[in-house]
């Protein structure tokens, strides 16, 4: 298999970000609601929040490689082809979920640097991008809660469509990102 997508299939760099990405979103998801089984300013729960903050910007830094490589090559036809409305919503799908690997850790950034804390990103310690602001803080931080649980509700709506796919149309939307079997 190339690395490399064609035009009948991704390339193992765009399938194995694609996966490395479901995860990601799985651990830092993992990592923010396990924080409640433990209390207030514990070690686990600070930890829980760190790894949280570590992950969630590590899906910063390889959505550009998962973009480079999309746009570097062809995207695989699906075959047959779907309907015109399930091609724009599949587009509109992709676009969201690229929007919300970039909006979320850029918005968890900016939630840590107005609460003044530190920025972690393994063993390395981010700039905080605006000055401490607490007021700013609690309205960052509202939003980046309304936008993690979006988050659930969008993954599942792609994992859906790509059974779906899978299942009752029967083309070759999901096996188009699975690993070659051969």
């Amino acid at each position: 298999m190339s690395w490399k997508n064609t035009a009948i299939r991704y390339g193992s760099l765009s399938i194995g970000l694609h996966w490395l990405m479901l995860l990601l979103f799985i651990a830092v998801y993992g990592f923010i609601e396990l924080r409640s089984f433990y209390p207030k300013g514990s070690d686990p729960r600070e930890a829980l929040k760190t790894w949280h903050a570590m992950f969630g910007m590590l899906v910063f830094v390889l959505v550009w490689l998962r973009l480079a490589a999309r746009l570097s090559g062809p995207t695989p036809g699906i075959m047959p082809e779907p309907s015109g409305w399930q091609q724009l919503s599949a587009r509109l799908m992709h676009l969201a979920l690229y929007a919300f690997m970039i909006a979320m850790p850029l918005i968890g950034w900016l939630l840590l640097s107005a609460s003044g804390k530190p920025v972690p990103f393994f063993g390395l310690e981010l700039p905080a991008l605006i000055g401490k602001n607490r007021e700013l803080a609690s309205k960052i931080k509202e939003i980046h809660e309304f936008l993690g649980t979006a988050g659930y509700y969008l993954i599942g709506l792609h994992a859906a469509a790509a059974l779906y796919h899978h299942y009752v149309t029967t083309d070759n939307t999901l096996t188009r990102m699975l690993p070659d079997r051969k």
